[in-house]
């Protein structure tokens, strides 16, 4: 994890890269919807900001195992568990999509216009997300990895994936633009905390095998 961390340091084109993305795919949308139509309605705003937050993720964690060169990964192999590596990927990746994810929020309430009311409820929708897109995409990027078109089988891979996900995520973070009470939106965050789970143990057990292959 502390080499990830190190890499991004150095080579910060790769996070300023997912800056760039975040901020010209706001701006876009803001040119295509605002301007145009005077603004967007409540649902179409949370949809929207989904929407980049995935192919945000997508992007960013793709890179996570196929940018290690088979000599690297082997000496991986001989000092590391595979449960360390692949718990590694996830905090690290995790914690990447934290802060894109906040900026990009608040890049797109200063830029569209923020309808939140209870702004506490979408940001912890946000933490779930993150985590959740991290810990999911960063064992697809395991599997694509072992494939020649890394990126074709991400998107492939991730699509069923995300979808009862991003479902969950959507109504929740709905929720919290309407106001309502947050007791409404136990049962979608209980799901999602499930479904990180799941995610991770699976992974966490999974892993070891496509290690060794």
């Amino acid at each position: 994890m502390q080499k990830d961390f190190v890499l991004e340091w150095r080579q910060k084109y790769a996070f300023n890269g997912m800056l760039l993305y975040v901020g010209s795919t706001v701006f876009i949308c803001y040119l295509s919807f605002s301007l145009r139509f005077g603004g967007l309605e409540v649902p179409v705003w949370n949809a929207l900001f989904w929407v980049i937050l995935l192919f945000t993720s997508v992007n960013a964690i793709a890179k996570g195992f196929a940018q290690e060169s088979r000599g690297r990964l082997l000496y991986y192999y001989s000092i590391v568990s595979p449960q360390g590596v692949i718990l590694a990927k996830m905090i690290y990746n995790a914690a990447l999509m934290l802060v894109l994810s906040l900026l990009c929020f608040g890049f797109y309430a200063v830029v569209i216009g923020n309808p939140v009311q209870d702004v506490g409820m979408f940001l912890l929708s946000i933490v779930l997300g993150a985590i959740g897109f991290a810990s999911s995409l960063t064992m697809i990027s395991g599997i694509a990895a072992k494939a020649a078109n890394t990126g074709t089988l991400m998107a492939v891979l991730s699509f069923p994936v995300m979808v009862p996900m991003l479902l969950m995520l959507m109504k929740m973070s709905k929720n919290a633009i309407d106001g309502l009470d947050p007791s409404v939106s136990v049962d979608e965050a209980l799901v999602l905390l499930a479904i990180n789970m799941i995610v991770v143990t699976v992974s966490y057990i999974l892993f070891p095998y496509l290690w060794r292959s």
